[in-house]
């Protein structure tokens, strides 16, 4: 599964208010140059952002955004989220109860890319951007189920 710009666009932009933003509001102008996006994308993001309730605008001379509450009470989740973004790794739709083979069927493989999307999100939205900026982001490693080999599992 890959996230797509959106997602990853708009966590990178609040990560940058997160951090530059302690002292006011931070100018979309100066995120967009700093992160390397274009203002034009980032001020779409933003609408979409701030319909969500987590930045809030600053208007006149020193305007800009905001995080509308603390970075450590915003998930990356929520951001990638607010800007819908899709974070399910199925063929088919999620809400629905069709599948996505010709008859309707799920594939035999659903169940695990089902899985592997709740890991991402929950992951996602265990990460708030004060981790992000912090940089401690948690590790999920796990040691391995043990699975038995070809030659185990056929005797």
């Amino acid at each position: 599964m890959r996230l797509g710009a959106k997602g990853r666009y708009a966590v990178m932009a609040m990560a940058d208010i997160a951090r530059h933003g302690e002292d006011g509001a931070v100018c979309l102008a100066e995120i967009a140059d700093r992160q390397e996006i274009s203002l034009a994308y980032l001020e779409q993001l933003f609408a979409r952002l701030r319909r969500a309730g987590l930045v809030k605008s600053v208007r006149g001379p020193g305007g800009g955004y905001r995080l509308a509450v603390a970075a450590e009470a915003i998930s990356v989740g929520a951001v990638v989220q607010a800007v819908d973004e899709p974070m399910h790794a199925t063929r088919c739709d999620a809400a629905s109860d069709v599948g996505c083979m010709a008859q309707g069927e799920r594939c035999a493989t659903h169940h695990l890319w089902a899985a592997l999307g709740d890991e991402i999100e929950h992951f996602l939205g265990a990460v708030s951007l004060a981790d992000v900026v912090a940089r401690r982001i948690p590790s999920r490693a796990r040691a391995p189920a043990s699975m038995p080999t070809p030659a185990e599992a056929s005797a």
